[in-house]
């Protein structure tokens, strides 16, 4: 009787040690570079928030594994003969809280980006979607209620466009367009929603498990009612915040992380080590690096950089290809162009609309002498032989950036005798509040497209733009965008595609951005991890396919 209880405590004591390391049970260890800002879709503007947001909420569509829309909450819809009328038919999902998710959810989302005009409540005006009466709402505060969105049913929502826009499709899977379950959302405090478990509501793969603001921790686990849960094989997943790359390859090697991001030294170190360089996987991330000049008065000496050849001047002395090869060192482009390569592509030519990375080097380059012939202009123009510019940074957006920062001060000031670049940097959030604000002469900064197409990015410098942080104008260029927006080349693909890339040289000839790196990401993968999605556009990582073997 004594052996036979032995025995059974054995099988027990082995059963229960076996359950920890079921696959089932297995949350993936993801990496962010930074802490998430927001999970408010109003609020929320960086990459790492619209991850974790995506993780939760579904949109009307969402992306495949090339980053085409197919459906998700909208199990289909019709498009009007003359292009401005989308009906989204939604299937049956429900909200965390057990409630169904409904059309009026789209519906009180969007009026409320609308009314509020957070940063990206853009994307809803004339400049990218078009939706009817956008622009009015966000610009001069008429009545939201007259945004051209419409429940007409629970299962049946419209959305009226002022204009035909070909890739409205893929601006649904992009966070601000996501629901939002209006009576949950009244029940709160102001200011609470999305601010923990507890105010948030899911509709997607994953529900908000663990989160307080500001913490470098964050985890998410599998939405048992999710309407695709079968899909879904990840128990869940554990984010940390690592802010160097250093850290990020020792919580790798440790196990404490299963996917990290690396650069510089580290990627070297991880080619030469057997082990790590079958696990090294580099993709494309989108972002493109690159500086931002204020041009107002009150900045950089009172407006010197809204001078276009002190611009010029700074961007061609910039060496590139050094500040990849040599800094960054991931897989990382050097960019010549206002608009990075590889992620739009022409729909008639299939043609990259950035593959010529020589187009502007006219402009802009690697040029010192060049670089020293504008510097000239400048001078004589403002009447000046001496310049001396902050150039503000996010410590806590990897630790190459702020290499690069140094090899950039190194570069402009031996090229441009008399121009001193102060380096000051700052966390990401403080580094946003001073672009916002117009309170700084150069930002080091990035911006990722949030849709497969040039406007992405070109729709920045519209004047008034809560984008642009330049505070650059120009009548030229806005008749440009209106005019492939709302205007003569919105049914005319190539044209519009032409008059686009004439607003981008409008872009390089000014220097109104001095465009650096298109980012890389050079990622460690466990071993017997599968199907986490990467791409360029909208959402950088999906882990609605992920295993752990």
């Amino acid at each position: 009787m004594k052996k036979l209880f032995c025995v059974m405590l054995a099988l027990v004591m082995l059963a229960s040690c076996a359950i920890p390391v079921m696959a089932e049970e297995k949350y993936l260890g993801v990496m962010l570079s930074t802490n998430v800002m927001s999970l408010d879709t109003n609020l929320a503007t960086d990459g790492e928030s619209f991850e974790v947001i995506a993780d939760c909420i579904d949109g009307l569509m969402q992306m495949d594994a090339d980053g085409a829309a197919i459906p998700a909450i909208a199990e289909s819809y019709d498009l009007s003969d003359d292009g401005t009328v989308y009906t989204f038919h939604l299937r049956d999902a429900k909200w965390s809280n057990g409630a169904a998710v409904t059309a009026k959810d789209f519906e009180f989302a969007w009026k409320r980006i609308a009314k509020e005009a957070g940063e990206y409540a853009y994307l809803l005006d004339t400049s990218v979607g078009c939706i009817k009466n956008a622009d009015a709402i966000i610009y001069e505060g008429a009545d939201p209620d007259t945004l051209g969105v419409k429940a007409i049913d629970e299962k049946t929502f419209e959305v009226t466009l002022e204009v035909p826009v070909s890739f409205f499709p893929s601006l649904m899977y992009f966070p601000t367009f996501y629901p939002i379950n209006e009576e949950f959302y009244n029940s709160l405090e102001e200011g609470t929603y999305g601010t923990s478990p507890a105010t948030f509501l899911s509709n997607g793969a994953f529900v908000l498990e663990d989160y307080t603001p500001g913490t470098a921790t964050l985890s998410v686990k599998k939405n048992a009612d999710y309407w695709d849960a079968d899909r879904v094989q990840l128990a869940g997943i554990k984010y940390q915040v690592v802010g160097s790359s250093d850290n990020a390859l020792t919580a790798y090697r440790t196990g404490a992380l299963d996917l990290v991001t690396i650069s510089g030294n580290q990627v070297a170190a991880a080619q030469k080590d057997a082990s790590l360089n079958q696990n090294l996987k580099v993709t494309g991330a989108g972002y493109l690096w690159y500086l931002s000049f204020s041009q107002t008065e009150k900045n950089a000496q009172n407006g010197k950089l809204a001078n276009a050849n002190l611009r010029l001047a700074i961007t061609n002395a910039i060496d590139r290809d050094n500040l990849v090869d040599n800094y960054v060192m991931d897989g990382s482009l050097a960019t010549y162009t206002a608009v990075p390569p590889q992620f739009a592509a022409s729909s008639t030519t299939g043609e990259d609309f950035s593959a010529d990375q020589d187009a502007f080097l006219d402009y802009v380059g690697y040029d010192p002498e060049k670089a020293l012939e504008y510097y000239e202009k400048a001078k004589e123009e403002l009447g000046v032989d001496s310049f001396e510019f902050t150039m503000i940074y996010g410590n806590n957006e990897g630790d190459e950036v702020a290499k690069v920062a140094q090899a950039i001060k190194e570069d402009v000031e031996d090229a441009l005798p008399g121009l001193v670049i102060n380096l000051q940097p700052m966390t990401k959030a403080e580094r946003l509040d001073k672009m916002q604000n117009d309170n700084y002469d150069v930002a080091l900064t990035r911006w990722g497209p949030d849709y497969a197409d040039p406007m992405t990015y070109l729709g920045m410098w519209i004047t008034d733009n809560s984008n642009n942080y330049g505070f650059w104008s120009n009548a030229d260029y806005d008749q440009l965008i209106k005019d492939c927006t709302t205007g003569a080349y919105i049914t005319d693909y190539d044209a519009r595609w032409a008059a686009l890339f004439q607003a981008e040289t409008l872009v390089m000839q000014e220097a109104v951005i001095a465009p650096l790196y298109t980012k890389a990401n050079a990622n460690l993968i466990l071993d017997g991890v599968e199907g986490v999605e990467f791409h360029p556009v909208a959402l950088n990582r999906v882990y609605k396919n992920a295993i752990v073997k």
